[in-house]
């Protein structure tokens, strides 16, 4: 019996996930989209995990438990409570949100079983990375992921995934030894958000997260915390990170009723799990888009310590707009007596990474069919037996081709030459290599409009000159081709990089987020980007004014967010820098020769170990009960 779904069973399923997301938050008008991006909340609207055409039962788990996590943060955290306690940027932030999202998810798993299981799920998911399991030093180990999983296995019982012990044990005793006696005492106001905040205040200031005064909050005269406007921070700014969790939770649940049978609401209703605090949907309901659980840096920088002074100035570009085309014709000319030096070795090199994934992708046929191609070779056997019925063959589907690569230059002023040459001249030929093979493209560049600042630094000077500033220069950013634009179409655009002016400075962590954005809206399931930088970020004027390790800390910051917490997989490779102090998978070279080799055997690194995501076959009870109970129209 075939076990894939069919459009049917699939859609009962979102329907049912979207119930549930609606009954678990009290609020029957939000709306429920299915998506490739990241899980989410933004105003009425709740961004779910689209499933894939043939989710495994784990795949379905974990949706539902972003569901069910999303759902609970709606009902179960209060934007103004949160705004009014909470840091207001660093690392205290970062633990701070990740522990209030255990907080709001703790509430569910402790109340209904179904939303435990699906929650354990979604957290399983997240930590299912070899990335985790190879982490030795506590500096490599995040604290809020460590904290939040201490926390949440106090408030539920629930240990660590397996894949997170090397996490939680590297910062278990000196979090124990400071905070242990604290982190008990949560356990008695999981639904009181101001109180658990208090504590959490404590908490990260007996781990010298925190100074004894919470920035950003003031005390009233009835004693309660209102947000201080002078923090910055409006409320709007941290649901998307957490809410993803939140919706995987919900989901969890709602699939299993699929069938719509088992409608049992056991003895519980919504008012005994939460208190929604009107009809319409209850007070968090209608403020629940104010906030977003664990904002992430790639979101909202400046809660992370990093800001833009004017944005107003910044360009993103499409190549053939920054030059003529008889410009562009002749620096291709150029380009291609260049690409002549270096043809036959990247070449060589191209048609390897070729071999090896052809090799992966090897046609693979259904016989003995009913329907399909018919299949010649088996003609034969109608004539040996007329009764013999015609025999129909089909193409396996491969998934392997449902991968997307970018490639993301530098095009600062020291790539000046033949570094930046070379980097064209292997992007030109692997974009070929991979588009044959069937895998996307996207090559971008970065770079910035001005040497030493451009129209930003002048307004600021033009206003005074206010201390810490952030970034000021004029960012540009360049999309030499797009991942849908076959390289036929686009191979003129790459000569851009050898026009004079074109490389000033690089600003690398907002380049690496915008391109890690871009490939989130993509379809592909396997997103891939390799970074190519020559250098640490550099930008006079910025660093003149603000610390030296200004854009430092911050490229470091975007690079852990989506190593540790993006299904995009990053890689770097440095030519004559060390790139290996920023990025786990990486590479360095001393010569732009040997860049061909090393962006080759980088990728045939990747696509050897990993290959497409496999998905399973879809679970033969889809839209069947499995008899546990249920709540609201769905399993608990």
């Amino acid at each position: 019996m075939s076990t894939k779904i069919k459009d049917a069973p699939l859609e009962n399923f979102k329907r049912a996930v979207s119930t549930t997301i609606r009954s678990i938050a009290g609020n029957s008008e939000l709306e429920i989209v299915y998506s490739s991006a990241a899980p989410g909340l933004e105003d009425k609207i709740v961004y779910v995990p689209e499933p894939s055409q043939a989710p495994d039962g784990r795949e379905l788990s974990v949706i539902r438990g972003h569901g069910d996590s999303l759902a609970l943060y709606a009902a179960c955290h209060d934007d103004k409570i949160h705004a009014g306690v909470t840091p207001s940027s660093g690392q205290a932030r970062i633990v701070f949100d990740a522990i209030e999202l255990t907080r709001v998810e703790s509430i569910g798993s402790l109340k209904m079983k179904g939303v435990a299981e699906n929650i354990s799920a979604k957290v399983e998911k997240f930590f299912d990375n070899e990335k985790f399991e190879n982490i030795s030093e506590r500096e490599h180990a995040p604290l809020d992921l460590a904290l939040s999983l201490l926390v949440r296995e106090k408030l539920t019982g629930a240990k660590p995934p397996e894949n997170a012990a090397a996490v939680v044990d590297l910062w278990r005793p000196w979090i124990e030894e400071r905070a242990g006696s604290l982190i008990s005492g949560l356990e008695g106001c999981v639904s009181e958000q101001k109180e658990f905040s208090h504590i959490v205040e404590k908490i990260l200031q007996a781990l010298d997260l925190l100074d004894d005064q919470v920035d950003g909050q003031e005390e009233t005269a009835e004693g309660e915390i209102e947000p201080n406007p002078e923090d910055g921070l409006p409320q709007a700014s941290d649901e998307d990170g957490e809410s993803g969790s939140e919706q995987q939770d919900q989901q969890s649940d709602a699939s299993d009723d699929a069938d719509g049978e088992n409608t049992e609401t056991s003895d519980l209703g919504d008012s005994d799990l939460f208190d929604h605090e009107n009809e319409d949907g209850g007070q968090n309901a209608q403020t629940h888009a104010t906030w977003q659980p664990n904002m992430s840096v790639l979101d909202r920088p400046e809660a992370f310590g990093y800001k833009v002074y004017d944005k107003r100035f910044d360009e993103e570009i499409h190549a053939e707009d920054l030059c003529s085309p008889d410009e562009l014709e002749r620096l291709r000319a150029f380009l291609d007596k260049e690409l002549k030096s270096l043809n036959a070795v990247v070449s060589r090199l191209a048609n390897r990474l070729q071999r090896r994934l052809l090799a992966q992708q090897n046609r693979a046929w259904e016989f003995d069919l009913d329907e399909g191609t018919l299949d010649a070779a088996r003609l034969s056997r109608v004539i040996t037996d007329p009764m013999q019925p015609l025999s129909f063959m089909q193409e396996q589907d491969t998934e392997f081709r449902d991968t997307v690569v970018t490639l993301l230059l530098d095009n600062s002023g020291s790539m000046r030459g033949r570094p930046i040459m070379v980097a064209a001249c292997c992007a030109d030929i692997l974009a070929r290599t991979l588009e044959r093979c069937g895998v996307k493209v996207e090559i971008l560049g970065f770079t910035t409009k001005a040497w030493k600042g451009g129209k930003s630094r002048e307004t600021w000077l033009k206003s005074g000159k206010a201390g810490d500033p952030g970034r000021l220069n004029d960012l540009r950013h360049i999309i030499y081709k797009s991942a849908d634009n076959p390289w036929r179409r686009t191979r003129v655009n790459l000569a851009l990089m050898m026009r004079e002016g074109l490389l000033k400075e690089n600003i690398d962590g907002e380049a690496l987020a915008w391109a890690h954005r871009r490939l989130l809206t993509r379809p592909e399931q396997r997103r891939i980007i390799m970074m190519i930088s020559d250098g640490a970020p550099v930008d006079d004027s910025t660093l003149s004014v603000n610390t030296a390790s200004y854009l430092e800390q911050h490229l470091r910051q975007v690079i852990q967010e989506i190593e540790l917490r993006s299904d995009v997989e990053l890689l770097a490779i440095g030519i004559g820098h060390d790139v290996t102090r920023y990025y786990r998978r990486a590479v360095t070279i001393s010569d732009p020769s040997e860049l061909a080799g090393a962006m080759t055997d980088k990728l045939v690194e990747l696509f050897e170990e990993g290959g497409a995501r496999t998905r399973g076959e879809m679970v033969q009870n889809l839209v069947q009960g499995s008899g546990r109970p249920k709540f609201g129209g769905r399993e608990t």
